[in-house]
């Protein structure tokens, strides 16, 4: 039987639930790349990430009498999973950020020039998102949740509230030190060479 690709989340998964392997399928392929953004952008880490996008959907399929539709959509119930996994994953981690250079995508550093930017102009553009990337995972935890999910994800203060599982207030003052302590470090990454110019 095929299954219409606007069916609701919570009647797939009561199908998936049943052993409906397209049931499962379909919300895999709803949810599984706003997940993995997520915990790419949390943790910094392609590899990580997989592993906390695969514990998500584990553990939807072996529990999913603990997602309640009354109390919010589908998404935002494994959004919940995805933070305890990433805050988990982090808490493990030594306190140091990696200088490995990454790709957009979070994997090893490969260069693939796609426009017709000088290579100058390219290499001034990956050095920036490379330092706002850094700054990012950077930010103590609570921090970067709410930068990842309100600047990257662009969810809403409301969103954000409730994946986050704090109130509105709490998500605005998170977002606003975050921004706060990422242009404080843009800023000096950004002073480093006329700095280092100036003592010449």
């Amino acid at each position: 039987m095929r299954i219409a690709e606007q069916e609701r989340d919570d009647v797939l998964l009561r199908r998936a639930a049943k052993g409906d392997e397209e049931a499962f399928t379909l919300l895999y392929r709803r949810h599984q790349a706003s997940m993995y953004r997520f915990a790419l952008r949390m943790t910094g880490n392609a590899w990580a990430a997989e592993e906390i996008v695969q514990d998500v959907f584990m553990i939807l399929m072996r529990e999913p009498k603990k997602y309640d539709a009354k109390r919010g959509t589908l998404g935002a119930f494994l959004y919940g999973i995805a933070r305890n996994r990433v805050m988990k994953h982090l808490e493990r981690l030594p306190r140091e950020v990696s200088l490995e250079e990454k790709n957009g995508n979070g994997t090893g550093a490969q260069i693939v020039l796609q426009d017709t930017s000088t290579p100058a102009t390219w290499a001034e553009k990956r050095e920036r998102s490379e330092q706002v990337r850094t700054a990012v995972l950077d930010l103590p935890a609570e921090f970067r949740e709410a930068v990842v999910l309100c600047e990257l994800e662009e969810m809403s203060y409301e969103e954000a509230a409730r994946m986050a599982g704090c109130p509105i207030g709490t998500i605005r003052s998170r977002l606003h030190r975050g921004r706060a302590l990422l242009m404080a470090k843009l800023e000096m990454l950004r002073d480093l060479p006329r700095r280092a110019s100036a003592a010449r």
